[in-house]
C-alpha cells in the first residue's frame, strides 16, 4: 500500500485543519514546494495536494500548485475546489498526474462526466463523508446523499479510484474509520485511497489489512507533520514485509 503525504495549502503555506475547520488552523510551512521536496527526498511516490483556498472560498491558486508540480519528479495528485473542467485540464496541463473532484460530482455531474470522458485515467472523486453523509463545499455543508449512493454514482460515470475521508476524523489524530472504508471497498470493486484520522503506525498497518479489498493508497498529513511517525517508518509499515 502507498503511503501519500498532503500538502494542505492555504494563502501560500502548508497548513492542517481540523475537520476542515478554518478555525482549527495550524500552519506547518511557509514554502510547500519545499515541503513536497522533502517528502520526495523521504521517499514519498505521490504527492497529495489540497488547494483550500479553492475548496473553500472558490479562489483557486494556480501557481502554487503549479510549483509544488514542477518542484519534484513524482506524480502529484491535486483536489480542492475543482469545480470547472477547465481548471482541472489546466492542472493536467501543468503536469498534475491526477485530478480529484468533490463537491463537482454532486453538484456539477456534468463535470465529472466529462472529465471522465477525455482523460478516464487521471480522474479520481473524493468521498467525503460525515456520518454516512456527503459534504461539500470544503466540508462545510452536507447533503442528503449518502456515501454509498454517491460511489454507485460515480462508478456508472467510469470513476475508476474514490478517495474516501471521514470528515470527523481528518486531522484529529483519532484513528481511521476503518469499517467506513472497508464499505466503500467492498462496494467499490475499484482502488481505493483511505484517508482520515491516521495517527499511529497500528493504524496504517490496519488499513493495509484491507488492501485485498482494493485499498491500495492511504493518505497521511498531520501525523507526519506533528512527528507521530517518519514517512520512511509509514512506509515499512504498510509494506508487504512488516
Amino acid at each position: 500500500m502507498t503511503v501519500v503525504p498532503a500538502i494542505d495549502i492555504r494563502g501560500g503555506r502548508v497548513v492542517r485543519l481540523k475537520q476542515g475547520r478554518l478555525q482549527d488552523e495550524t500552519v506547518y510551512g511557509r514554502s510547500p514546494a519545499e515541503t513536497a521536496r522533502l517528502w520526495e527526498s523521504e521517499g514519498a511516490q505521490r504527492i497529495h495536494l489540497v488547494d483550500l483556498d479553492a475548496a473553500i472560498e472558490g479562489r483557486p491558486q494556480p501557481d502554487a500548485v503549479g510549483e509544488v508540480i514542477a518542484a519534484v519528479k513524482i506524480p502529484v495528485e491535486v483536489g480542492g475546489g475543482l469545480r470547472v473542467l477547465e481548471t482541472a485540464m489546466r492542472y493536467r496541463d501543468r503536469g498534475a498526474e491526477r485530478v480529484i473532484f468533490g463537491t463537482a460530482a454532486v453538484a456539477r455531474p456534468g463535470v465529472v462526466q466529462e472529465a471522465v470522458r477525455l482523460m478516464p485515467e487521471a480522474v479520481a472523486v473524493a468521498i467525503d463523508a460525515r456520518n454516512g453523509k456527503v459534504a461539500v463545499a470544503g466540508w462545510n455543508e452536507v447533503t442528503t446523499v449518502d456515501a454509498l449512493e454517491l460511489l454507485a454514482r460515480v462508478t456508472a460515470w467510469g470513476v475508476t479510484r474514490v478517495q474516501y475521508t471521514d470528515v470527523l476524523r481528518d486531522g484529529s489524530l483519532v484513528g481511521p474509520n476503518l469499517a467506513g472504508i472497508e464499505q466503500i471497498a467492498r462496494a467499490s470493486g475499484h482502488p481505493i485511497t483511505a484517508a482520515g484520522g491516521i495517527s499511529t503506525l497500528d493504524d496504517l498497518v490496519r488499513v493495509a489489512g484491507l488492501e485485498p479489498l482494493g485499498v491500495d493508497e492511504v493518505v497521511v498529513g498531520k501525523a507526519l507533520y506533528e512527528g507521530r511517525f517518519t514517512l520512511q517508518e509509514a512506509i515499512a509499515a504498510c509494506s508487504p514485509s512488516a
